[in-house]
């Protein structure tokens, strides 16, 4: 417990061993599958922790948006992905000026993404890379057949500005074979068109047991770096790989089993995950966050042999941790079990 550490709680506090761990457990993985780490910059959203990474051996950072682009590229970080469809006129100046700084490379689903692109870098000496994002199961972005991904390699191909790159996926979990199947089609119809796949972006934290499965050339995880409960439901981690815990203080205990702590849906997010409460009390695991408003957590007692008393700091491990970072904008640390100063979280509100 570092309950003297911070008493001026609510306050993440992020471990640097655990999260020296994290980063080389991936290393690891990918460098044996002979798979390139391009690990994400939205769960710490940090220069210092990128920089570790990189340091590591991560080949580039991927981020989710051209403002977390800016703040990368103006930092000095040489290779660049944005796995996101950029659009809107008023990102077009912005997106050539980190062009022009680094190796960047956007994901695209559809035409009128490209063509912006396209129109985005006239009068550049620099190209954008470009990788047509597939759908091979999750429902979410991306192409829904290998003919339409083909198609739009060879309009990706054919625009200024652009040099296609190769594919992005985000699979769903459990077998990689419809990935590995849509990727092998695809690269078949893009041969037939004089397009040649020499990239294949795949993520995802919860699939980082099955790198190299689908045939990728890079990998791009994001929560691994902290953890949290659905890493851990996902079977992707233990509570041993969680890096992040949110301190907060008990103020209220107005009846024996309902406390109040300080931290709300400010800090903690209102992100079930789709989980049951709003995170775990780590050193009173019985107890149950079922309810928080900006700056209440309601805690169930009801379970709890020995309970938490007010003043008492507890430990909150949350749900899903990415949010939780863009809530502040620095956070705690600690090494060897001690203090070890502030992590400034660089990117905090960078969601254009």
């Amino acid at each position: 417990m570092l309950d003297n550490y911070h008493t001026d709680t609510p306050v993440p506090i992020v471990d640097l061993d655990i999260v020296a761990r994290n980063i080389a457990r991936l290393q690891t993985i990918c460098d044996t599958a002979g798979v390139q780490n391009m690990p994400h910059f939205k769960t710490h959203k940090s220069l210092r922790i990128a920089q570790m990474q990189i340091d590591a051996g991560a080949v580039g950072i991927t981020c989710q948006k051209l403002a977390e682009a800016e703040i990368l590229a103006a930092a000095g970080f040489g290779n660049i992905l944005i796995s996101y469809n950029v659009l809107g006129s008023a990102k077009a100046a912005r997106l050539q000026q980190v062009a022009e700084k680094t190796a960047l490379t956007v994901a695209c689903d559809n035409p009128v993404v490209a063509q912006f692109l396209s129109k985005s870098m006239a009068g550049s000496r620099a190209a954008i890379m470009v990788l047509v994002e597939c759908d091979t199961g999750r429902e979410r972005s991306g192409v829904t057949s290998p003919k339409q991904a083909a198609d739009l390699a060879s309009v990706i191909a054919g625009l200024p500005g652009l040099k296609f790159a190769g594919l992005m996926t985000y699979a769903p979990a459990g077998d990689p074979a419809p990935t590995s199947n849509f990727v092998a089609q695809t690269r078949k119809l893009c041969a037939e068109n004089g397009l040649e796949i020499n990239r294949i972006s795949a993520g995802g934290t919860p699939g980082m047991a099955t790198i190299g499965q689908v045939g990728e050339t890079e990998y791009r995880a994001g929560t691994y770096v902290y953890n949290d409960l659905m890493m851990i439901a996902a079977g992707a981690a233990t509570q041993a790989d969680c890096a992040l815990l949110v301190h907060a203080t008990l103020v209220s205990n107005a009846s024996p089993d309902r406390a109040i702590i300080d931290a709300g849906s400010k800090v903690l997010t209102s992100d079930t995950g789709g989980l049951d409460g709003f995170g775990l009390l780590i050193d009173y695991p019985e107890a149950r966050i079922y309810a928080l408003a900006e700056e209440h957590g309601f805690v169930d007692l009801s379970a709890c042999l020995q309970k938490p008393q007010i003043g008492e700091i507890v430990r909150v491990l949350p749900n899903h941790v990415c949010p939780v970072s863009n809530l502040q904008s620095d956070i705690g640390l600690t090494q060897n079990g001690h203090p070890a100063g502030q992590l400034k979280i660089n990117a905090r509100g960078a969601s254009k």
